[in-house]
């Protein structure tokens, strides 16, 4: 391939210098969010579910129209 390589160029200098930083902050708050909730859902939540990797099935249409 002929020419400069991605970070030499002026995309590649933003790309880096801008946009993976960006990225790596939004996945952060992202995460500290997450843990947020996930420890609001436990104090609310009652009793702690079981930690099995057994998929739990969807409610049915019926099951989710009952009030």
């Amino acid at each position: 391939m002929n020419g400069p390589a991605f970070f030499q160029t002026h995309m590649g200098q933003r790309f880096y210098e801008g946009t993976m930083p960006a990225l790596v902050r939004e996945l952060k708050r992202l995460n500290d969010n997450l843990e947020r909730l996930v420890a609001v859902a436990e104090q609310h939540g009652g009793p702690k579910q079981s930690s099995s990797t057994e998929p739990v099935p969807p409610p049915t249409t019926e099951e989710a129209e009952e009030p």
